[in-house]
């Protein structure tokens, strides 16, 4: 037996006839801290696995007695005699400072595990992840076209297997991607395939929900016929809402929602109700989903949270099928689960917007199918008449640029008139353009927009592509569909995305 493990052999031992854990010190005694890449902190759970009940978090700073090591996971004593288990990847061993050998208490803190923000704020619940057991309040995604810039991050190969089910495609995949997060708002380049590990923010948070015992409801317009939903079939086409993404959530009603702007994925909530037909890994898709560019955005979720999200995905009239255990598992409290039982019955009748401020500052607007507007000018109507920069799937019919004053005829006289939006059509990153107009393979998909006035430091990840009609049809297009968007603000982050989709912009009405 190594040294090293005789001496930790002996510290467990000393501790365990400690009982109590009292003041005498253990002489030479490891602690396991967060190591130097952790910024908000790593999670402490109940057992080896991300399955396992989160009991806090280990914060910079904090460190914890070591017990044991098993597979990836360090066990550590927690203040009060309880053990706990923490992710090697995200922390290391070293000698206990002065006075942390007999685990009374984390450093900095005066009794009991550290919690950090991002749990309480949910009460140990779901939180999006940046990647394995590294929690954040909220995270923005964009990843690439596959013209523009092809494969992965940093050079890596596409992983051989697809660990959400499916197999790897043959079309030429774009699955290099920047991320953004309340924890570092501005944009970095992300490494590896986006969507494909738990190393990335999509891997990550997908992984906790899919593999996990979470309630759930999914939804997308396009779920190409895995799952057929009822009520209407391979897709959901006007009047359903143009809109994708998953909501899960505890017992408790705390949650996560992601919105997500891919086709076909995902198309189940949980691996014990896997797809029939397809794949559901991005990269392993039959549709090839990964073409065009993408963005996602997850954000944390209280009760309150979580009933506001869910009359909003039903005012914006969400395809999804509540008798599908494949998309839907409903549980948590009772106003929960009667939300959740009126989606995807029909589309909506409401001609009423909606914007509600959630508890982490982030505000969530609904456009319902029923009130015929170009989306992106309602946005700003309803964020009261800011101007703002947008990219989105924009093709025929395409909604031109508009300026403040440009004569907008599909209206509605009870909201406010709405500021200049102006479409951008290129960006780039790190000196590499790419497009941003739709139906080209150098194009985009996502749905991002900016405020560009100066001052509101405005980011908004939205469902709704700037096509239809500022006259003539009112109906047409995106005009007539519903949909979400999620407003934040943060000055990093509106910078951040303001330089990355900088570039030429579609002609002005």
């Amino acid at each position: 037996m190594h040294i090293h493990d005789v001496r930790r052999l002996i510290q467990t031992l000393v501790l365990v006839l400690l009982g109590a854990w009292g003041s005498e010190a253990a002489v030479g005694a490891d602690c396991v801290s967060p190591s130097s890449d952790v910024v908000t902190g790593t999670m402490l759970r109940a057992g080896p696995t991300t399955q396992s009940t989160r009991l806090g978090t280990l914060r910079p700073g904090e460190s914890l007695p070591f017990l044991g090591s098993q597979a990836s996971w360090y066990q550590v004593q927690q203040a009060g005699g309880s053990s706990a288990f923490v992710s090697k990847r995200w922390t290391q061993i070293a000698s206990c400072p002065p006075g942390e050998e007999t685990g009374a208490s984390l450093s900095h803190t005066p009794a009991g595990p550290a919690v950090s923000p991002v749990v309480a704020a949910t009460g140990g619940g779901p939180t999006p992840l940046l990647s394995k057991d590294h929690p954040v309040e909220w995270w923005f995604v964009f990843k690439f076209n596959s013209v523009a810039f092809p494969g992965c991050g940093a050079g890596a190969a596409h992983p051989a297997s697809c660990p959400f089910g499916g197999s790897p495609k043959s079309y030429s995949d774009g699955q290099q991607f920047v991320f953004a997060s309340s924890e570092s708002p501005t944009l970095k380049a992300g490494a590896g395939c986006a969507g494909t590990s738990e190393e990335d923010p999509i891997g990550a948070t997908y992984d906790e929900i899919y593999n996990g015992r979470l309630h759930y409801a999914v939804w997308n317009d396009q779920f190409k016929g895995d799952p057929n939903v009822s009520g209407c079939g391979a897709n959901c086409n006007s009047p359903w809402g143009h809109s994708k993404g998953l909501v899960a959530w505890d017992d408790s009603g705390n949650g996560i929602v992601m919105q997500v702007t891919t086709p076909s994925w995902p198309g189940s909530g949980n691996q014990e109700h896997p797809r029939q037909s397809d794949g559901n890994t991005l990269g392993c898709v039959t549709d090839d989903n990964v073409m065009f560019s993408q963005h996602f955005f997850a954000l944390q979720l209280t009760e309150e949270d979580l009933v506001k999200v869910l009359r909003a995905l039903k005012n914006a009239s969400v395809g999804t099928d509540p008798g599908d255990v494949q998309i839907v598992s409903n549980g948590g409290p009772a106003d929960v689960q009667a939300l959740v039982a009126a989606l995807g019955h029909q589309p909506s009748s409401s001609k009423e917007p909606t914007i509600d401020m959630l508890s982490s500052g982030v505000r969530v607007i609904s456009k319902p199918s029923a009130l015929q507007v170009p989306p992106w000018q309602l946005v700003s109507g309803l964020l009261g008449s800011v101007p703002l920069r947008v990219a989105s799937w924009w093709t025929h019919p395409a909604i031109n640029s508009t300026t403040a004053t440009t004569s907008i005829d599909c209206w509605n006289g009870s909201l406010v008139k709405p500021g200049a939006v102006d479409i951008a059509t290129s960006g780039s990153w790190e000196g590499t353009d790419f497009g941003l107009k739709g139906g080209t393979p150098n194009g985009n998909h996502a749905k991002i927009g900016v405020s560009t006035d100066g001052g509101s430091s405005l980011a908004i990840f939205g469902d709704m592509n700037q096509q239809g009609a500022l006259s003539g049809n009112c109906g047409s297009s995106q005009n007539g569909r519903g949909g979400l968007f999620f407003v934040v603000q943060d000055s990093d982050l509106a910078a951040s995305i303001t330089s990355l989709i900088a570039g030429s912009s579609a002609p002005a009405n």
